[in-house]
Protein backbone atom coordinates (compact mmCIF):
# COMPACT_ATOMS: atom_id res chain seq x y z
CA UNK A 1 0.00 0.00 0.00
CA UNK A 2 1.23 3.68 -0.54
CA UNK A 3 2.18 5.59 1.92
CA UNK A 4 -0.09 8.41 3.12
CA UNK A 5 2.07 11.98 2.83
CA UNK A 6 1.95 14.35 5.75
CA UNK A 7 2.45 18.24 5.02
CA UNK A 8 4.24 19.43 8.15
CA UNK A 9 3.43 23.72 8.40
CA UNK A 10 4.68 25.77 10.60
CA UNK A 11 7.52 28.85 11.33
CA UNK A 12 10.12 27.14 11.06
CA UNK A 13 12.51 29.21 13.40
CA UNK A 14 9.98 28.78 16.37
CA UNK A 15 8.84 25.09 15.98
CA UNK A 16 12.06 23.93 14.40
CA UNK A 17 12.42 21.13 17.28
CA UNK A 18 9.15 19.82 17.11
CA UNK A 19 9.37 19.67 13.00
CA UNK A 20 12.12 17.20 13.67
CA UNK A 21 11.26 15.34 16.33
CA UNK A 22 7.83 14.66 13.88
CA UNK A 23 9.62 13.72 11.39
CA UNK A 24 11.65 11.15 13.18
CA UNK A 25 8.88 9.81 14.77
CA UNK A 26 6.66 9.18 11.80
CA UNK A 27 9.61 7.77 10.39
CA UNK A 28 11.16 5.34 12.45
CA UNK A 29 7.35 4.30 14.77
CA UNK A 30 6.76 0.23 13.82
CA UNK A 31 2.97 1.15 13.18
CA UNK A 32 2.83 4.65 12.09
CA UNK A 33 5.92 4.58 10.00
CA UNK A 34 4.16 1.64 7.76
CA UNK A 35 1.10 4.10 6.78
CA UNK A 36 2.47 7.71 6.34
CA UNK A 37 5.86 9.56 4.66
CA UNK A 38 5.93 13.13 6.70
CA UNK A 39 6.97 16.01 4.68
CA UNK A 40 9.50 18.90 6.18
CA UNK A 41 11.19 21.76 4.00
CA UNK A 42 14.68 21.11 6.17
CA UNK A 43 14.82 17.76 5.03
CA UNK A 44 14.42 18.76 1.00
CA UNK A 45 17.01 18.33 -1.18
CA UNK A 46 18.54 21.63 -2.95
CA UNK A 47 16.39 22.36 -6.07
CA UNK A 48 16.21 25.27 -8.78
CA UNK A 49 12.69 26.17 -8.17
CA UNK A 50 11.39 28.81 -5.93
CA UNK A 51 10.73 28.16 -2.05
CA UNK A 52 7.21 28.93 -2.44
CA UNK A 53 6.06 26.78 -4.96
CA UNK A 54 7.93 23.57 -3.49
CA UNK A 55 5.51 24.32 -0.37
CA UNK A 56 2.41 24.45 -2.49
CA UNK A 57 3.50 21.59 -4.83
CA UNK A 58 3.77 19.36 -1.25
CA UNK A 59 0.52 20.82 -0.02
CA UNK A 60 -1.22 19.97 -2.68
CA UNK A 61 0.64 16.37 -2.95
CA UNK A 62 -0.08 15.51 0.86
CA UNK A 63 -3.04 13.31 2.55
CA UNK A 64 -2.84 15.12 5.71
CA UNK A 65 -1.64 18.26 6.86
CA UNK A 66 -0.58 18.64 10.16
CA UNK A 67 -0.20 22.60 10.85
CA UNK A 68 1.55 23.75 14.32
CA UNK A 69 0.87 27.13 15.33
CA UNK A 70 2.41 29.50 18.26
CA UNK A 71 3.75 33.17 19.45
CA UNK A 72 5.14 33.98 15.96
CA UNK A 73 2.75 34.73 12.48
CA UNK A 74 6.58 34.83 10.14
CA UNK A 75 8.16 36.09 7.37
CA UNK A 76 4.98 37.88 5.61
CA UNK A 77 5.06 38.44 1.38
CA UNK A 78 4.50 41.81 -0.53
CA UNK A 79 0.32 41.23 0.74
CA UNK A 80 1.45 41.15 4.06
CA UNK A 81 0.71 37.40 4.10
CA UNK A 82 2.95 34.07 5.97
CA UNK A 83 3.87 30.97 4.19
CA UNK A 84 2.20 28.96 6.83
CA UNK A 85 -1.35 30.91 6.20
CA UNK A 86 -1.09 30.66 2.45
CA UNK A 87 -0.53 26.84 3.30
CA UNK A 88 -3.21 26.49 5.79
CA UNK A 89 -5.68 28.29 2.82
CA UNK A 90 -4.68 25.73 0.25
CA UNK A 91 -4.97 23.15 2.38
CA UNK A 92 -8.62 23.90 3.06
CA UNK A 93 -9.11 25.28 -0.41
CA UNK A 94 -8.06 21.04 -1.25
CA UNK A 95 -9.89 19.41 1.42
CA UNK A 96 -7.08 17.89 2.88
CA UNK A 97 -7.30 16.38 6.40
CA UNK A 98 -6.16 19.06 8.56
CA UNK A 99 -4.69 18.03 12.13
CA UNK A 100 -4.26 21.63 14.11
CA UNK A 101 -1.98 21.55 17.15
CA UNK A 102 -1.35 25.00 18.91
CA UNK A 103 1.27 25.21 21.66
CA UNK A 104 0.11 27.22 24.83
CA UNK A 105 1.40 31.09 25.05
CA UNK A 106 1.35 33.35 27.04
CA UNK A 107 1.12 36.08 24.64
CA UNK A 108 1.16 36.23 20.53
CA UNK A 109 1.79 38.35 18.13
CA UNK A 110 -1.73 40.13 16.77
CA UNK A 111 -1.12 38.13 12.96
CA UNK A 112 -0.79 34.75 14.50
CA UNK A 113 -3.87 35.46 17.45
CA UNK A 114 -6.17 36.23 13.99
CA UNK A 115 -4.88 33.57 12.40
CA UNK A 116 -5.50 31.20 15.40
CA UNK A 117 -9.40 32.59 15.81
CA UNK A 118 -9.95 31.65 12.19
CA UNK A 119 -8.29 28.41 12.35
CA UNK A 120 -10.23 27.50 15.06
CA UNK A 121 -14.17 28.56 13.07
CA UNK A 122 -12.61 25.59 10.47
CA UNK A 123 -11.59 22.55 12.46
CA UNK A 124 -10.96 21.20 16.44
CA UNK A 125 -7.76 22.31 16.94
CA UNK A 126 -5.73 20.44 19.85
CA UNK A 127 -3.59 22.12 22.70
CA UNK A 128 -0.19 21.16 23.85
CA UNK A 129 2.47 22.59 25.54
CA UNK A 130 5.75 20.36 25.11
CA UNK A 131 6.65 17.42 22.26
CA UNK A 132 5.45 15.03 24.48
CA UNK A 133 2.11 16.24 24.47
CA UNK A 134 2.41 16.95 20.60
CA UNK A 135 3.70 13.74 19.98
CA UNK A 136 1.05 11.64 21.69
CA UNK A 137 -1.94 14.26 20.03
CA UNK A 138 -0.56 13.46 16.62
CA UNK A 139 -0.53 9.64 17.23
CA UNK A 140 -4.16 9.56 18.20
CA UNK A 141 -4.76 11.65 15.77
CA UNK A 142 -3.79 9.79 12.61
CA UNK A 143 -4.48 6.31 14.46
CA UNK A 144 -7.65 7.67 13.78
CA UNK A 145 -7.78 8.74 10.30
CA UNK A 146 -6.66 5.60 9.85
CA UNK A 147 -9.12 4.08 11.46
CA UNK A 148 -11.91 6.59 9.84
CA UNK A 149 -10.38 5.37 6.38
CA UNK A 150 -10.79 1.49 7.33
CA UNK A 151 -6.84 1.27 6.79
CA UNK A 152 -6.50 -0.07 10.02
CA UNK A 153 -9.51 -1.43 12.37
CA UNK A 154 -9.99 -2.19 15.81
CA UNK A 155 -13.42 -4.10 15.52
CA UNK A 156 -14.16 -6.77 13.13
CA UNK A 157 -15.49 -5.49 9.41
CA UNK A 158 -18.62 -6.37 9.92
CA UNK A 159 -18.76 -4.63 13.38
CA UNK A 160 -17.38 -1.16 11.78
CA UNK A 161 -19.67 1.48 11.59
CA UNK A 162 -20.59 2.54 7.67
CA UNK A 163 -19.57 6.14 7.56
CA UNK A 164 -21.92 6.47 4.63
CA UNK A 165 -24.97 4.56 5.69
CA UNK A 166 -27.75 5.49 7.77
CA UNK A 167 -30.84 3.92 9.18
CA UNK A 168 -33.06 5.23 6.27
CA UNK A 169 -30.78 2.38 4.15
CA UNK A 170 -32.30 -0.21 5.90
CA UNK A 171 -35.07 -2.06 4.40
CA UNK A 172 -37.72 -2.17 7.42
CA UNK A 173 -39.80 -5.37 5.59
CA UNK A 174 -36.83 -7.11 5.74
CA UNK A 175 -36.47 -6.68 9.30
CA UNK A 176 -39.68 -7.71 9.60
CA UNK A 177 -39.92 -10.62 7.45
CA UNK A 178 -36.25 -11.77 9.37
CA UNK A 179 -37.86 -11.49 12.84
CA UNK A 180 -40.82 -13.39 11.81
CA UNK A 181 -38.55 -16.48 10.37
CA UNK A 182 -36.54 -15.84 13.42
CA UNK A 183 -38.83 -16.40 15.47
CA UNK A 184 -40.46 -19.59 14.32
CA UNK A 185 -36.67 -21.39 14.17
CA UNK A 186 -34.76 -19.57 17.09
CA UNK A 187 -37.50 -18.23 19.49
CA UNK A 188 -36.16 -14.95 18.44
CA UNK A 189 -37.83 -12.45 21.30
CA UNK A 190 -39.66 -10.22 19.21
CA UNK A 191 -42.65 -10.40 16.72
CA UNK A 192 -43.29 -8.27 13.42
CA UNK A 193 -45.04 -5.43 15.56
CA UNK A 194 -41.56 -4.36 17.22
CA UNK A 195 -39.65 -1.31 15.81
CA UNK A 196 -37.24 -2.36 13.57
CA UNK A 197 -34.73 -0.15 14.30
CA UNK A 198 -35.80 -1.83 18.53
CA UNK A 199 -34.46 -5.37 16.70
CA UNK A 200 -31.44 -3.60 15.14
CA UNK A 201 -30.13 -2.15 18.63
CA UNK A 202 -30.85 -6.03 20.17
CA UNK A 203 -28.39 -7.72 17.83
CA UNK A 204 -26.06 -4.14 18.13
CA UNK A 205 -26.55 -3.84 14.55
CA UNK A 206 -27.01 0.18 15.02
CA UNK A 207 -25.91 2.94 17.56
CA UNK A 208 -28.05 5.75 17.40
CA UNK A 209 -28.06 7.18 13.91
CA UNK A 210 -24.89 5.08 12.79
CA UNK A 211 -25.45 1.90 11.12
CA UNK A 212 -22.89 -1.28 11.07
CA UNK A 213 -21.13 -2.78 7.59
CA UNK A 214 -23.28 -5.95 9.19
CA UNK A 215 -26.81 -4.30 9.01
CA UNK A 216 -25.71 -3.11 5.44
CA UNK A 217 -25.09 -6.71 4.55
CA UNK A 218 -28.42 -8.28 6.01
CA UNK A 219 -30.77 -5.55 5.32
CA UNK A 220 -29.80 -3.18 3.13
CA UNK A 221 -32.07 -1.85 0.67
CA UNK A 222 -29.37 -1.09 -2.13
CA UNK A 223 -26.36 -3.93 -0.26
CA UNK A 224 -23.82 -3.36 -3.20
CA UNK A 225 -24.25 0.60 -3.59
CA UNK A 226 -22.50 0.78 0.26
CA UNK A 227 -20.07 -2.72 -0.53
CA UNK A 228 -20.16 -3.46 -4.43
CA UNK A 229 -17.84 -6.39 -4.34
CA UNK A 230 -20.04 -8.06 -1.93
CA UNK A 231 -21.96 -9.59 -5.05
CA UNK A 232 -21.80 -13.34 -5.67
CA UNK A 233 -20.36 -14.23 -9.22
CA UNK A 234 -21.91 -17.67 -10.58
CA UNK A 235 -20.45 -19.12 -13.84
CA UNK A 236 -20.75 -22.20 -15.45
CA UNK A 237 -18.59 -24.35 -17.91
CA UNK A 238 -19.08 -26.78 -20.31
CA UNK A 239 -16.05 -28.73 -19.52
CA UNK A 240 -13.61 -28.89 -16.51
CA UNK A 241 -11.36 -25.97 -16.97
CA UNK A 242 -11.97 -21.93 -16.60
CA UNK A 243 -12.43 -21.25 -20.84
CA UNK A 244 -14.99 -19.61 -23.30
CA UNK A 245 -17.36 -19.80 -24.44
CA UNK A 246 -19.20 -19.74 -20.93
CA UNK A 247 -22.55 -20.54 -21.26
CA UNK A 248 -23.76 -18.99 -18.10
CA UNK A 249 -22.69 -16.27 -16.20
CA UNK A 250 -24.75 -14.29 -13.92
CA UNK A 251 -23.70 -11.22 -11.13
CA UNK A 252 -25.87 -11.79 -7.99
CA UNK A 253 -26.76 -8.55 -5.95
CA UNK A 254 -28.70 -8.22 -2.77
CA UNK A 255 -28.12 -8.88 0.82
CA UNK A 256 -26.47 -11.88 2.14
CA UNK A 257 -29.95 -13.80 2.47
CA UNK A 258 -31.02 -13.00 -1.37
CA UNK A 259 -27.41 -13.78 -2.30
CA UNK A 260 -27.62 -17.34 -1.10
CA UNK A 261 -30.39 -17.96 -2.36
CA UNK A 262 -29.55 -17.01 -5.77
CA UNK A 263 -26.39 -18.91 -5.56
CA UNK A 264 -27.76 -21.90 -4.53
CA UNK A 265 -30.62 -22.29 -7.36
CA UNK A 266 -27.73 -20.95 -9.93
CA UNK A 267 -26.18 -24.64 -9.33
CA UNK A 268 -29.82 -26.77 -8.48
CA UNK A 269 -31.17 -25.15 -12.06
CA UNK A 270 -27.83 -26.71 -13.37
CA UNK A 271 -27.28 -30.35 -12.54
CA UNK A 272 -28.73 -33.58 -12.92
CA UNK A 273 -31.79 -34.75 -11.21
CA UNK A 274 -33.58 -38.03 -11.43
CA UNK A 275 -37.32 -38.37 -10.58
CA UNK A 276 -38.54 -40.46 -9.44
CA UNK A 277 -42.30 -41.97 -10.49
CA UNK A 278 -45.80 -41.01 -8.88
CA UNK A 279 -46.93 -44.78 -8.39
CA UNK A 280 -47.68 -44.16 -4.51
CA UNK A 281 -48.74 -40.07 -4.28
CA UNK A 282 -49.24 -37.41 -7.32
CA UNK A 283 -45.31 -35.68 -5.69
CA UNK A 284 -41.88 -37.03 -7.50
CA UNK A 285 -39.41 -37.25 -5.52
CA UNK A 286 -36.69 -35.11 -7.06
CA UNK A 287 -32.77 -36.54 -6.19
CA UNK A 288 -30.63 -33.82 -7.56
CA UNK A 289 -26.67 -34.83 -8.08
CA UNK A 290 -25.25 -33.31 -5.31
CA UNK A 291 -26.47 -33.29 -2.01
CA UNK A 292 -28.71 -29.73 -1.57
CA UNK A 293 -27.62 -29.29 2.60
CA UNK A 294 -24.34 -29.63 1.07
CA UNK A 295 -24.73 -27.10 -1.14
CA UNK A 296 -26.26 -24.72 0.37
CA UNK A 297 -23.66 -24.86 3.47
CA UNK A 298 -21.03 -24.20 0.96
CA UNK A 299 -22.13 -21.36 0.12
CA UNK A 300 -23.15 -19.97 3.48
CA UNK A 301 -20.34 -20.73 4.27
CA UNK A 302 -18.41 -18.15 1.82
CA UNK A 303 -21.05 -15.41 1.57
CA UNK A 304 -20.50 -15.62 5.67
CA UNK A 305 -17.33 -16.01 6.16
CA UNK A 306 -15.56 -14.20 3.13
CA UNK A 307 -13.15 -10.82 3.76
CA UNK A 308 -15.35 -8.10 2.52
CA UNK A 309 -12.67 -6.11 2.72
CA UNK A 310 -10.57 -7.59 0.11
CA UNK A 311 -11.68 -6.49 -3.56
CA UNK A 312 -12.75 -9.58 -4.76
CA UNK A 313 -16.28 -11.54 -4.49
CA UNK A 314 -17.39 -14.86 -3.84
CA UNK A 315 -17.40 -16.92 -6.93
CA UNK A 316 -19.22 -19.83 -7.68
CA UNK A 317 -17.98 -22.34 -10.97
CA UNK A 318 -20.05 -25.24 -11.72
CA UNK A 319 -17.52 -27.40 -14.28
CA UNK A 320 -18.82 -31.00 -16.00
CA UNK A 321 -16.79 -32.43 -12.71
CA UNK A 322 -17.31 -29.94 -9.70
CA UNK A 323 -18.39 -27.85 -8.18
CA UNK A 324 -16.00 -25.46 -6.83
CA UNK A 325 -16.98 -22.34 -4.21
CA UNK A 326 -14.00 -19.51 -3.97
CA UNK A 327 -14.57 -17.35 -1.13
CA UNK A 328 -12.01 -14.06 -0.63
CA UNK A 329 -10.51 -14.86 3.09
CA UNK A 330 -8.86 -16.98 4.99
CA UNK A 331 -8.90 -19.83 7.75
CA UNK A 332 -9.28 -18.10 11.85
CA UNK A 333 -5.46 -18.82 13.53
CA UNK A 334 -5.23 -22.32 14.80
CA UNK A 335 -7.87 -23.42 12.39
CA UNK A 336 -6.81 -26.12 9.66
CA UNK A 337 -7.96 -27.70 6.45
CA UNK A 338 -7.92 -30.90 7.79
CA UNK A 339 -9.54 -29.67 11.09
CA UNK A 340 -12.82 -28.82 8.70
CA UNK A 341 -13.62 -32.48 8.44
CA UNK A 342 -14.35 -32.75 12.26
CA UNK A 343 -15.99 -31.03 14.91
CA UNK A 344 -14.20 -27.88 15.41
CA UNK A 345 -14.50 -24.51 17.28
CA UNK A 346 -16.93 -21.89 15.73
CA UNK A 347 -14.94 -19.19 14.98
CA UNK A 348 -16.60 -16.59 12.61
CA UNK A 349 -14.70 -13.98 10.74
CA UNK A 350 -18.44 -11.71 10.76
CA UNK A 351 -19.57 -12.72 14.42
CA UNK A 352 -21.81 -9.70 14.06
CA UNK A 353 -23.31 -11.22 10.48
CA UNK A 354 -22.84 -14.81 11.30
CA UNK A 355 -24.92 -14.04 14.59
CA UNK A 356 -28.62 -12.76 12.37
CA UNK A 357 -27.81 -15.85 9.87
CA UNK A 358 -27.70 -18.10 12.97
CA UNK A 359 -30.81 -16.93 14.40
CA UNK A 360 -32.52 -17.04 10.48
CA UNK A 361 -31.28 -20.54 10.24
CA UNK A 362 -28.71 -20.22 8.03
CA UNK A 363 -26.19 -21.26 9.58
CA UNK A 364 -25.40 -23.26 12.77
CA UNK A 365 -22.70 -21.74 15.08
CA UNK A 366 -21.09 -25.08 16.74
CA UNK A 367 -18.83 -25.93 13.76
CA UNK A 368 -20.11 -28.71 12.36
CA UNK A 369 -21.52 -27.37 8.89
CA UNK A 370 -18.25 -28.56 6.88
CA UNK A 371 -18.69 -31.70 8.78
CA UNK A 372 -22.18 -31.76 7.24
CA UNK A 373 -20.37 -31.23 3.98
CA UNK A 374 -18.48 -34.10 3.84
CA UNK A 375 -20.62 -36.76 5.20
CA UNK A 376 -23.54 -35.53 3.02
CA UNK A 377 -21.52 -35.99 -0.32
CA UNK A 378 -20.06 -39.53 0.99
CA UNK A 379 -23.55 -40.66 1.77
CA UNK A 380 -24.37 -39.87 -1.96
CA UNK A 381 -21.40 -41.70 -3.03
CA UNK A 382 -19.37 -39.03 -4.34
CA UNK A 383 -15.87 -38.03 -4.02
CA UNK A 384 -15.41 -36.66 -0.48
CA UNK A 385 -15.07 -32.90 -0.87
CA UNK A 386 -12.05 -31.07 -1.01
CA UNK A 387 -11.08 -27.75 1.03
CA UNK A 388 -7.95 -25.61 0.00
CA UNK A 389 -6.25 -22.32 1.86
CA UNK A 390 -3.93 -20.33 -0.52
CA UNK A 391 -5.00 -16.49 -1.37
CA UNK A 392 -8.74 -17.88 -1.17
CA UNK A 393 -11.11 -20.16 0.64
CA UNK A 394 -11.79 -22.91 -1.81
CA UNK A 395 -14.17 -25.67 -1.62
CA UNK A 396 -14.49 -28.62 -4.42
CA UNK A 397 -17.66 -30.64 -4.27
CA UNK A 398 -17.16 -33.50 -7.01
CA UNK A 399 -20.10 -34.31 -8.92
CA UNK A 400 -21.42 -37.66 -10.28
CA UNK A 401 -18.50 -39.77 -12.20
CA UNK A 402 -20.45 -40.64 -15.09
CA UNK A 403 -20.00 -36.82 -15.94
CA UNK A 404 -16.63 -37.24 -15.90
CA UNK A 405 -16.55 -40.70 -17.81
CA UNK A 406 -19.15 -39.15 -20.52
CA UNK A 407 -18.13 -37.02 -23.14
CA UNK A 408 -19.19 -33.11 -23.51
CA UNK A 409 -21.66 -32.68 -25.61
CA UNK A 410 -20.39 -28.92 -26.36
CA UNK A 411 -17.13 -30.90 -27.56
CA UNK A 412 -18.82 -32.79 -30.07
CA UNK A 413 -20.57 -30.10 -31.16
CA UNK A 414 -17.99 -28.05 -31.84
CA UNK A 415 -15.90 -30.81 -32.91
CA UNK A 416 -18.75 -31.23 -36.01
CA UNK A 417 -19.80 -27.92 -36.60
CA UNK A 418 -17.02 -25.25 -35.60
CA UNK A 419 -15.92 -24.18 -39.07
CA UNK A 420 -19.31 -23.53 -40.33
CA UNK A 421 -20.91 -21.76 -37.57
CA UNK A 422 -20.68 -18.65 -35.18
CA UNK A 423 -20.01 -18.78 -31.77
CA UNK A 424 -23.68 -17.80 -31.26
CA UNK A 425 -24.80 -20.30 -33.68
CA UNK A 426 -22.90 -23.30 -31.55
CA UNK A 427 -24.42 -22.68 -28.89
CA UNK A 428 -28.17 -22.53 -30.08
CA UNK A 429 -27.29 -25.70 -31.05
CA UNK A 430 -25.97 -27.01 -28.03
CA UNK A 431 -29.03 -25.54 -26.37
CA UNK A 432 -31.62 -27.27 -28.82
CA UNK A 433 -29.35 -30.58 -29.05
CA UNK A 434 -30.16 -30.67 -25.02
CA UNK A 435 -33.59 -29.61 -25.30
CA UNK A 436 -35.27 -29.60 -28.40
CA UNK A 437 -38.56 -27.70 -27.50
CA UNK A 438 -36.64 -23.95 -26.37
CA UNK A 439 -38.40 -21.28 -27.50
CA UNK A 440 -36.89 -18.29 -29.36
CA UNK A 441 -37.00 -16.37 -25.94
CA UNK A 442 -35.77 -18.70 -23.89
CA UNK A 443 -32.79 -19.41 -26.30
CA UNK A 444 -32.38 -15.76 -25.86
CA UNK A 445 -31.89 -15.92 -22.32
CA UNK A 446 -29.44 -18.73 -22.65
CA UNK A 447 -27.60 -17.64 -25.68
CA UNK A 448 -27.45 -14.05 -24.27
CA UNK A 449 -28.66 -12.03 -27.66
CA UNK A 450 -32.30 -10.53 -28.57
CA UNK A 451 -34.86 -13.36 -29.61
CA UNK A 452 -34.83 -11.24 -33.06
CA UNK A 453 -31.30 -12.34 -33.24
CA UNK A 454 -31.92 -15.75 -31.68
CA UNK A 455 -34.18 -15.72 -35.13
CA UNK A 456 -32.37 -14.87 -37.26
CA UNK A 457 -29.26 -17.02 -36.62
CA UNK A 458 -32.01 -20.30 -36.47
CA UNK A 459 -32.58 -19.42 -40.05
CA UNK A 460 -29.14 -19.47 -41.19
CA UNK A 461 -28.59 -22.63 -39.23
CA UNK A 462 -31.59 -24.26 -41.23
CA UNK A 463 -30.02 -22.40 -44.45
CA UNK A 464 -26.90 -24.38 -44.01
CA UNK A 465 -28.92 -27.84 -42.94
CA UNK A 466 -27.89 -28.34 -40.04
CA UNK A 467 -31.50 -28.11 -37.94
CA UNK A 468 -34.93 -28.55 -39.54
CA UNK A 469 -38.61 -27.40 -37.74
CA UNK A 470 -40.99 -30.42 -36.88
CA UNK A 471 -44.75 -29.13 -36.32
CA UNK A 472 -45.82 -26.00 -36.22
CA UNK A 473 -43.37 -23.19 -34.83
CA UNK A 474 -45.91 -22.86 -31.84
CA UNK A 475 -47.48 -25.02 -29.82
CA UNK A 476 -45.95 -29.02 -30.20
CA UNK A 477 -43.02 -28.41 -32.38
CA UNK A 478 -39.56 -28.79 -32.28
CA UNK A 479 -36.22 -28.29 -33.26
CA UNK A 480 -34.28 -31.40 -34.74
CA UNK A 481 -30.19 -30.85 -35.31
CA UNK A 482 -29.81 -32.82 -38.58
CA UNK A 483 -25.87 -32.82 -38.98
CA UNK A 484 -24.71 -33.91 -35.59
CA UNK A 485 -23.97 -37.53 -35.37
CA UNK A 486 -27.68 -38.79 -33.41
CA UNK A 487 -26.01 -41.27 -31.68
CA UNK A 488 -23.66 -39.16 -29.99
CA UNK A 489 -26.57 -36.71 -29.63
CA UNK A 490 -28.31 -39.36 -27.83
CA UNK A 491 -25.87 -40.62 -25.96
CA UNK A 492 -25.03 -37.36 -24.32
CA UNK A 493 -28.48 -36.32 -23.65
CA UNK A 494 -29.74 -39.46 -21.99
CA UNK A 495 -29.63 -38.05 -18.48
CA UNK A 496 -32.30 -35.17 -19.75
CA UNK A 497 -34.90 -38.03 -20.76
CA UNK A 498 -34.20 -40.89 -18.50
CA UNK A 499 -35.76 -41.25 -15.15
CA UNK A 500 -39.06 -38.90 -16.01
CA UNK A 501 -42.00 -40.29 -15.14
CA UNK A 502 -43.81 -42.26 -18.33
CA UNK A 503 -47.23 -40.48 -16.89
CA UNK A 504 -48.82 -38.16 -14.64
CA UNK A 505 -52.24 -39.13 -12.98
CA UNK A 506 -55.46 -38.20 -15.06
CA UNK A 507 -56.56 -34.67 -14.36
CA UNK A 508 -59.58 -34.68 -11.62
CA UNK A 509 -63.11 -34.76 -12.93
CA UNK A 510 -64.23 -31.69 -11.26
CA UNK A 511 -61.37 -29.48 -13.80
CA UNK A 512 -63.57 -26.92 -14.91
CA UNK A 513 -64.19 -27.56 -18.99
CA UNK A 514 -62.80 -23.82 -20.09
CA UNK A 515 -59.76 -23.80 -19.15
CA UNK A 516 -57.54 -22.73 -21.43
CA UNK A 517 -55.72 -24.92 -24.04
CA UNK A 518 -52.61 -26.80 -22.29
CA UNK A 519 -49.50 -26.48 -24.17
CA UNK A 520 -48.13 -30.17 -25.51
CA UNK A 521 -44.54 -31.25 -24.49
CA UNK A 522 -43.76 -29.71 -21.30
CA UNK A 523 -40.83 -31.51 -19.74
CA UNK A 524 -41.99 -33.25 -16.98
CA UNK A 525 -38.73 -32.80 -15.22
CA UNK A 526 -39.45 -29.36 -15.05
CA UNK A 527 -43.10 -29.60 -14.11
CA UNK A 528 -41.60 -31.79 -10.71
CA UNK A 529 -38.47 -29.17 -10.30
CA UNK A 530 -41.62 -26.62 -9.89
CA UNK A 531 -43.41 -28.94 -7.86
CA UNK A 532 -40.58 -29.58 -5.67
CA UNK A 533 -39.51 -25.58 -5.21
CA UNK A 534 -43.20 -24.71 -4.44
CA UNK A 535 -43.17 -27.51 -1.53
CA UNK A 536 -40.11 -25.51 -0.19
CA UNK A 537 -41.26 -21.98 -0.81
CA UNK A 538 -44.95 -21.58 -0.82
CA UNK A 539 -44.80 -18.40 -1.47
CA UNK A 540 -41.90 -18.04 -3.91
CA UNK A 541 -43.30 -15.81 -7.10
CA UNK A 542 -43.42 -16.55 -10.78
CA UNK A 543 -40.40 -14.24 -11.50
CA UNK A 544 -38.49 -16.06 -8.81
CA UNK A 545 -39.06 -19.58 -9.95
CA UNK A 546 -38.09 -18.38 -13.75
CA UNK A 547 -34.50 -17.14 -12.08
CA UNK A 548 -34.51 -20.81 -10.40
CA UNK A 549 -35.41 -22.86 -13.39
CA UNK A 550 -32.90 -20.61 -16.09
CA UNK A 551 -36.13 -20.24 -18.20
CA UNK A 552 -38.39 -16.94 -19.17
CA UNK A 553 -40.95 -15.66 -17.19
CA UNK A 554 -43.38 -17.22 -20.03
CA UNK A 555 -42.24 -21.17 -19.62
CA UNK A 556 -43.19 -20.83 -16.19
CA UNK A 557 -46.45 -19.29 -16.38
CA UNK A 558 -47.51 -21.76 -19.05
CA UNK A 559 -45.90 -24.61 -16.87
CA UNK A 560 -48.36 -23.48 -14.13
CA UNK A 561 -51.14 -23.90 -16.22
CA UNK A 562 -50.39 -27.30 -17.04
CA UNK A 563 -49.73 -28.12 -13.22
CA UNK A 564 -53.07 -26.49 -12.54
CA UNK A 565 -54.77 -28.42 -15.54
CA UNK A 566 -53.36 -31.21 -13.76
CA UNK A 567 -55.09 -31.10 -10.85
CA UNK A 568 -51.63 -31.29 -8.87
CA UNK A 569 -51.54 -27.19 -7.75
CA UNK A 570 -53.69 -24.48 -6.62
CA UNK A 571 -53.23 -20.87 -5.95
CA UNK A 572 -54.62 -19.89 -2.50
CA UNK A 573 -55.34 -15.79 -2.43
CA UNK A 574 -54.16 -13.26 -4.61
CA UNK A 575 -51.41 -13.26 -7.14
CA UNK A 576 -49.36 -10.99 -4.70
CA UNK A 577 -49.78 -11.83 -1.07
CA UNK A 578 -51.34 -15.24 -1.26
CA UNK A 579 -49.54 -18.83 -1.81
CA UNK A 580 -49.52 -22.26 -3.90
CA UNK A 581 -50.91 -25.37 -2.54
CA UNK A 582 -50.01 -28.56 -3.46
CA UNK A 583 -52.90 -31.30 -3.86
CA UNK A 584 -52.54 -34.57 -2.48
CA UNK A 585 -54.74 -37.44 -2.98
CA UNK A 586 -56.81 -37.05 -0.52
CA UNK A 587 -58.02 -33.41 -1.68
CA UNK A 588 -57.81 -35.08 -5.25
Amino acid sequence: MQRKKVFISSVQSEFAAERQMLFDYLTSDALLGKFFEPFIFERMEAKDQPAQMVYFGQVEMCDVYIGLFGKKYGFEDITGVSPTEREYDLATELHKTRLIYIKNAAKREEKEAILISKIEKDVVRKSFSDTDELKAAVYASLIRYLEEKEIIRLFPFDATFNRNATPEDIDEKKVKNFVARARIKRNFPFDESDDYRTVLSHLDLVENEKVTNAAILLFGKKTQKFMITSSVKCCQFYGNRIEKPIPSYHIYDGDVFELIDQAVSFVMSRIDAKVSDRNKTVLADVEPELPLQAVIEAIVNAVCHRDYTSNASVQVMLFKNRLEIWNPGQLPYGLTVEMLKTKHASRPANPLLARPMYLFGSIEQVGTGTEMIVEKCIEKGLRPPEFEQDSNFNVTLWRNEDNQEEMNISEKVTEKVTERVTENQRMILESITKNPYLSSDELSSIVGISAVKIRQNLSKLKAKNLIERIGPNRGGGYWKVTDIDQKIIKTECKSIQENVPENLPDVPENVPENLPDVPENVPENRLAAIIDIIGNDAEISMLNLSKTLNVTHKTVKRDIQVLKAKGLIERIGPNKGGYWKIKTQKDL
